[in-house]
């Protein structure tokens, strides 16, 4: 469920996408909850979330906030509507890239992201975006997959399955250290939690979680 500006809207693997994400948000999100938990916390009445999906992140907003989602696939767009009343949230959709967005510098205290800089074409600039959006002070909240350590197990196939994953996934890739991306973006402070989950998706079941402050 990524942003950028060199997404292509494909139809198969759009469609196929917002039902997967459908269908599976609520196991994934139970396979993370405590990670979501900790990272999503004590969010502002607005939030900024990039890549929103099918509203997955919902879950971990107060009723009543308010949602900028940042999600350029229209066929995610009804799930997020959805998911939106039934938490009672507000939420504005955005078809726009995540390199590219049409909101103001410095504007913002929230911004979120879950399963997003894997699929964008350029992880550090979507980062530059989310920090030159963030009054000083503003927190950036992110879980991520990540490349796995050389020479494991677990490297090997993600480096296996790299070219199918990205194509059924919208770019999707599972071979980045999105840890140093974030740690080089310019933040007053990063915490970064570095973990591995137990799921059949294999290749994305080495992960991290965190927060960045501007």
């Amino acid at each position: 469920m990524g942003t950028s500006a060199s997404f292509e809207m494909h139809p198969v693997r759009g469609r196929f996408n917002a039902g997967f994400f459908g269908v599976l948000d609520g196991y994934i999100n139970w396979l993370v909850r405590d990670k979501k938990d900790k990272v999503f916390s004590e969010l502002p009445r607005e939030v900024v979330e990039i890549g929103a999906g099918v509203g997955a992140n919902f879950a971990y907003m107060p009723p009543g906030c308010r949602v900028i989602a940042i999600e350029p696939n229209p066929y995610m767009h009804g799930g997020l509507l959805n998911r939106a009343a039934r938490r009672g949230i507000d939420v504005e959709i955005r078809s726009v890239a995540g390199d590219a967005i049409d909101l103001d510098d410095q504007s913002v205290d929230a911004v979120i992201s879950s399963l997003l800089l894997c699929t964008v074409a350029d992880p550090g600039r979507v980062v530059a975006e989310i920090r030159r959006m963030l009054r000083p002070g503003g927190k950036y909240a992110f879980l991520e997959h990540v490349v796995a350590p050389e020479g494991s197990l677990l490297r090997r196939i993600q480096h296996g399955v790299r070219r199918p994953w990205t194509w059924v996934f919208e770019g999707c890739s599972c071979e980045r250290d999105l840890a140093a991306v974030i740690h080089a973006a310019g933040f007053a402070s990063v915490e970064i939690d570095q973990y591995r989950i137990r799921s059949p998706f294999l290749p994305a079941n080495a992960q991290i979680a965190g927060t960045a402050i501007a």
